[in-house]
């Protein structure tokens, strides 16, 4: 889809991606959004994943869902069940550079996917394992599923009331967070066969990715031994002090945090904060002072305190929803968002890159892929002969699916 010559950083590495759902896909997707060749391996009737649609959002032949997390691969289908498809899938693994699942234990040693069995086929390959909880132990068996690992991660009790439900994040974040610490750990071990030739086995799990992230957080906890305490108000964190959360205005919410409070109650009109130590005060008496800001701020609209409370030097922020952040000025600027056309989904408007490189940018080549849009193509490159291709989809060992042209508009910043 881009007309620009530049190469990614990745370009030349192959990445086999046999994952599902979120975690790993979004993974392979990074690796392709800086030029790797990632190759989807889904079943011949496509991914789980094509058809659970978060939010309800439909495509026209891909949801969002799948649209969201595969960009940048090409969809090779193919019966992993058959000794056929799993003869194809070995083919490919004896040229690639890195290999990605999260099957459920046992599964990959049952396919003879393990890393053991792949590896020697290519003693080279960088064999990223993902999970929920770890390869091995207790939980092996639990589903890893998103809101499950963050309660579990103890975050979800680091702010809120107590005695009040905690609230999840607004995000995926278990998956989100694993797949940032898969997506760095295949780069460092590719680094690492650089230096040395060597493949090796990487594991991934979301519940070590969720509590290693909490890195400040736990060692206030084990090292200093401060314990993790919600109060009466809804602090935003148990570990920062007073005043830090989101606060009611006159027509909306605004973030506010580590303001000195003597000056906030200037702004405020609030004598009582005079001669207040934010490091001391802020801390013994956090409940209070929560309580009197929010006061305050539910007196006027969040402009008038944006208006106010910035030139004061003060911490403050407006509280988005989606619609505000796809509008805001600096994700403008930043063009945070990017834009290209599908051939199936239409003009597509998506996040696009969370890192800038000055020499070899990150772009969009091509979209999701639909179900094995990619198999005979693939095929080609392994050398098979397309009177041997035909005979797979006949025995549906692979399966391809047929697509428009592509519209051919390069992805620009939206």
């Amino acid at each position: 889809m881009s007309d620009t010559p530049t190469r990614g950083i990745l370009d030349g590495y192959r990445v086999i991606d046999c994952s599902i759902a979120m975690a790993g896909p979004f993974a392979a997707q990074r690796l392709g959004d800086l030029g790797a060749d990632v190759i989807k391996v889904e079943p011949t009737a496509g991914e789980w994943q094509r058809f659970a649609s978060a939010g309800g959002a439909q495509g026209n032949e891909i949801n969002v869902s799948f649209l969201s997390l595969n960009r940048n691969k090409r969809s090779l289908a193919v019966d992993l069940k058959s000794d056929a498809g799993r003869e194809v899938v070995r083919d490919l693994i004896a040229g690639a550079d890195v290999f990605l699942q999260n099957y459920r234990p046992g599964v990959a040693a049952r396919l003879g996917l393990d890393y053991e069995s792949l590896a020697a086929i290519n003693p080279s390959l960088v064999y990223v394992s993902m999970s929920g909880y770890g390869e091995d132990g207790p939980y092996k068996d639990r589903p890893g599923q998103d809101l499950i690992l963050q309660a579990m991660s103890g975050a979800m009790l680091s702010a809120g009331r107590a005695g009040e439900p905690p609230t999840p994040a607004g995000q995926y974040l278990a998956d989100a967070v694993t797949a940032s610490t898969a997506f760095e750990a295949v780069l460092a071990a590719l680094l690492h066969r650089e230096r040395t030739g060597e493949g090796q086995l990487v594991t991934v799990n979301m519940l070590d990715a969720l509590t290693t992230l909490q890195m400040q957080e736990l060692s206030v906890y084990t090292v200093g031994g401060v314990p993790q305490k919600r109060g009466t108000e809804p602090n935003a964190h148990v570990y920062i002090r007073a005043p830090y959360g989101v606060f009611a205005t006159s027509d909306g919410y605004l973030a506010l945090g580590f303001a000195d409070l003597e000056k906030l109650g200037e702004v405020l009109d609030e004598p009582s904060f005079a001669g207040l130590d934010p490091e001391v005060h802020g801390w013994t008496h956090r409940d209070e002072l929560y309580a009197t800001v929010a006061r305050h701020l539910r007196e006027r609209s969040t402009q008038h305190w944006l208006d106010t409370l910035l030139p004061a030097g003060m911490w403050v922020g407006p509280v988005y929803g989606y619609e505000d952040l796809v509008a805001d000025p600096q994700i403008i600027h930043n063009g945070t968002f990017v834009e290209y056309d599908h051939p199936t989904e239409g003009r597509i408007k998506t996040p696009g890159f969370p890192y800038r490189f000055a020499k070899t940018p990150a772009r969009i080549d091509r979209g999701a892929p639909l179900t094995g849009e990619h198999t005979a193509e693939i095929l080609a490159e392994l050398g098979v002969s397309p009177e041997r291709t035909q005979e797979l989809l006949d025995a549906g060992a692979v399966a391809q699916t047929a697509v428009p042209m592509p519209v051919g508009s390069s992805a620009v910043p939206s």
